[in-house]
């Protein structure tokens, strides 16, 4: 059966997957080798000043979330801190989805998809190919807002997972992730179950055709 699930599961290790979170833990932010730029440089400092000063970092934190045009990950990674630091976004904001991750577990691996609301997308091939969109025009803003739309539909009817985020998807089940202020929010089961599924389907649908749209970008005889 479909499930949305809640319970508790062992937190994999940092892996390229879990950059499309944005919400690694805080020793792990800035990325290694990252221009010391803003908001690098303010999530270093509320990361360094979090144990003998809270309420500055928290501080630090709320400036990242009113600063315009960052990424919507930037936005998820702040939040992650501050409900660390015991900081919850207000109930009306808590399901915002700022970006919705597809997972699907096939024979040879896992393939995924993201779209978020800054309208950046990547998709990640099992075979360790990927297509990385960081909106440099509109061309796909009507297919990310409907994997977002999609997502929104969910959050009304689901809970914020407790737990860890889970490893991966076994082989033959799907998962959807969706992203918000309050935390992460996610279903899986059987491909075909989630298929068949009125609001997992919707997203699915979704997230296929933003695949498809990436594919579709890459450069004629570059490799899947």
């Amino acid at each position: 059966m479909f499930r949305w699930l809640r319970r508790r599961e062992k937190s994999p290790a940092p892996s390229m997957r879990e950059t499309l979170f944005g919400y690694l833990p805080a020793e792990q932010r800035p990325p290694e080798g990252a221009s010391p730029i803003e908001p690098w440089t303010s999530f270093v400092r509320a990361r360094d000043t979090a144990h003998a000063e809270p309420a500055q970092a928290i501080r630090i934190l709320r400036e990242i979330l009113g600063e315009p045009g960052l990424e919507s990950r930037h936005y998820l990674q702040a939040w992650c801190r501050l409900r660390e630091l015991g900081v919850s976004p207000e109930p009306e904001a808590a399901k915002a989805v700022l970006g919705v991750v597809v997972e699907v577990a096939l024979p040879k691996g896992l393939d995924l998809v993201a779209g978020y609301a800054d309208h950046s997308a990547r998709y990640f091939n099992f075979s360790g190919a990927a297509v990385v969109w960081d909106h440099p025009d509109s061309r796909l803003d009507g297919d990310v807002d409907a994997l977002l739309d999609a997502g929104c539909s969910i959050a009304k009817h689901a809970g914020h997972w407790d737990g860890p985020r889970p490893t991966p998807p076994q082989q033959g089940q799907a998962r959807i992730n969706l992203l918000t202020p309050g935390g992460l929010i996610f279903g899986q089961g059987p491909m075909a179950d989630l298929a068949r599924d009125p609001l997992g389907g919707r997203a699915l649908t979704a997230a296929t055709s933003l695949m498809q749209k990436l594919i579709d970008l890459r450069s004629p005889g570059e490799p899947s």
